[in-house]
C-alpha cells in the first residue's frame, strides 16, 4: 500500500499563469521523487501602475512516500 503527502508551494512568472505552473513543478521535481499529481489552489497577480508584472499561483504538490 503506497502513502502520499502533499507539500504546498508557491510559484510565479512574469508570462503566465501557465508559465508559473509549470516553473514550480520543475523545481519541486529537482528535490521530490514520486510526483504523481499537483492541484492549484489559488491564483494571484501582482499590478504596478494598472499592468499585471507577476503572476503567481500557490499549488498542492503529491507525490508517494518511499
Amino acid at each position: 500500500m503506497a502513502v502520499a503527502r502533499v507539500s504546498k508551494i508557491t510559484a510565479s512568472s512574469t508570462r503566465g499563469f501557465q508559465e508559473a505552473v509549470q516553473t514550480g513543478l520543475s523545481r519541486a521535481a529537482k528535490t521530490i521523487r514520486g510526483i504523481t499529481g499537483l492541484e492549484v489552489v489559488s491564483q494571484k497577480a501582482k499590478v504596478e501602475k494598472g499592468k499585471i508584472v507577476e503572476y503567481r499561483v500557490t499549488m498542492e504538490i503529491t507525490f508517494i512516500l518511499e
